[in-house]
């Protein structure tokens, strides 16, 4: 039974290893060079889905999405899978995974830390850990995003709904899920404190529709706007 348990604390912690090296993956920048672009010297200068769509299209800012989106929803379906059950006593690992994708994303090793601001991944560790409430985050994000065309807006709703549907949407909350939410809602925040501040003067980076006139994309003042 003690060697059990040593084997799985044991795995457990290469889960948490690996989960961060994945999340460190930077398949936008990976993207972009496979077309002859850095995007770090393109737009906003990150290496997210919305920065690499404005070097390359909605398509491959999609597929950067989906990828970043699976960074986070891979290690936590292998957590469960390795757990076997998912009683609530068992939902501290799933989450650590979760959150060291997360931090392997916005802090990847392969890039000196410089990373992403951890929307897409989160969104994949929600799906996997509370999905109502990752549904309800993904409607805030297509609402403000319809309304105001702006990524780093639509961004900051989809993190402010995470805990609230966590809390509302998913009952009984584990409290892990819980701590889990509001810390990464805090992570989003704080990881786009810049578009804030150019948002309060009116200068964010928006997306306009296609007209024969004019460009997609507008900024009203400032170069940055919000990436997954």
């Amino acid at each position: 039974m003690n060697d059990f348990f040593h084997n799985l604390d044991a795995s457990c912690s290469l889960l948490i290893a690996g989960a961060y090296l994945l999340g460190s993956i930077p398949f936008g920048l990976l993207i972009g060079k496979a077309h002859g672009v850095d995007i770090r010297e393109q737009g906003s200068g990150n290496i997210g889905a919305t920065n690499l769509g404005r070097a390359l299209g909605k398509r491959w800012a999609f597929a950067a999405f989906l990828l970043d989106f699976a960074k986070g929803i891979v290690p936590v379906l292998i957590a469960r899978k390795l757990l076997g059950a998912e009683s609530s006593g068992q939902d501290l690992v799933p989450i650590l995974a979760g959150s060291a994708s997360i931090l392997g994303h916005t802090f990847p090793i392969f890039l000196r830390f410089k990373g992403g601001k951890g929307v897409a991944t989160t969104f994949g560790v929600i799906a996997a850990v509370a999905l109502p409430a990752a549904l309800a985050a993904g409607l805030a994000w297509i609402i403000l995003y319809l309304t105001t065309r702006t990524v780093s807006m639509a961004s900051l709703a989809a993190g402010i709904t995470l805990p609230l549907g966590t809390c509302f949407l998913d009952p009984p909350t584990p409290l892990s899920h819980l701590v889990f939410s509001i810390a990464v809602a805090c992570l989003i925040f704080i990881r786009h404190r810049k578009n804030i501040s150019r948002i309060l003067r009116g200068e964010e980076f928006t997306f306009k529709k296609k007209t024969s006139d004019g460009p997609a994309a507008k900024k009203n003042g400032g170069e940055k706007g919000g990436q997954p």
